[in-house]
């Protein structure tokens, strides 16, 4: 399995990075989790969209869900699209959600994306065997589990402190952690994680390695990963095109 993180900036695009977005790739299957503002454009510098097999999107904040509308031009619009409509599992609603980010109109987008609704469960999606469990985010959000070969991932999506997430992660080679609260007293629950908070969670799921992303623009990203390295020291911070062998 291939991560490669094409968006890692949190709660809005940076000036280094787009906004959420992480490509995951098997033998020749390819998997976008979350479409987050701005990623759309570096994606296309990494994969042809027509070899996009299907897309995943852990919920609907415009930082991980935007950048749907110009896929959807691109499909629409290029003359390169094999008119496949692409598998997008999401949370229940992303088919309004996304067709009134592209029309505020609101037509029907199954010509470019064959929508599942989700929630906490497993399934099959091409090589990976796929788990999901809510996390603590005020909309519904669902961190997910890929496994394949014997290797495993989990991507947090937006979450506070979360005993389902822990065990959701119980034992992955790799944590893809989000980490947008900087240290301090008095944060609001059930929203995000701290740098330190990322590396308990890791610490918790007993996970081989810990990247931490979602660090917004304004907060210190080498601060956010001091405080994880605190608790967790096999940790990293998640970084635009880098790619990472699991």
């Amino acid at each position: 399995m291939r991560l490669t993180v094409i968006g890692c900036a949190g709660s809005a695009p940076g000036p280094s990075s787009p906004a959420s977005c992480y490509l995951v790739q098997h033998e020749e299957f390819c998997l976008v989790l979350d479409l987050g503002n701005g990623s759309f454009g570096a994606l296309q510098g990494l994969v042809d969209p027509t070899d996009v097999d299907a897309v995943y999107l852990s919920h609907l904040h415009a930082d991980h869900c935007l950048d749907a509308a110009p896929f959807i031009v691109w499909h629409r619009y290029s003359g390169r699209s094999d008119g496949r409509a692409v598998p997008l599992y999401a949370p229940v609603g992303a088919d309004r959600r996304l067709a009134t980010a592209y029309d505020p109109a609101g037509g029907p987008i199954d010509d470019v994306f064959d929508v599942t609704p989700i929630g906490p469960g497993s399934w099959t999606l091409g090589p990976f065997a796929v788990t999901t469990a809510r996390t603590a985010h005020p909309v519904e959000c669902y961190a997910v589990r890929l496994a394949v070969g014997g290797r495993s991932l989990v991507y947090t999506g937006d979450t506070g402190p979360s005993d389902a997430v822990v065990e959701l992660a119980r034992g992955a080679d790799v944590l893809l952690a989000e980490a947008a609260y900087p240290e301090g007293p008095d944060l609001p629950p059930g929203l995000h994680l701290t740098g330190r908070q990322a590396g308990e969670l890791a610490a918790k799921a007993g996970v081989g390695r810990l990247l931490v992303t979602h660090v917004p623009a304004w907060v210190d990203a080498g601060a956010q990963l001091a405080a994880a390295r605190e608790v967790f020291a096999d940790t990293e911070l998640a970084q635009h095109a880098a790619v990472h062998q699991i």
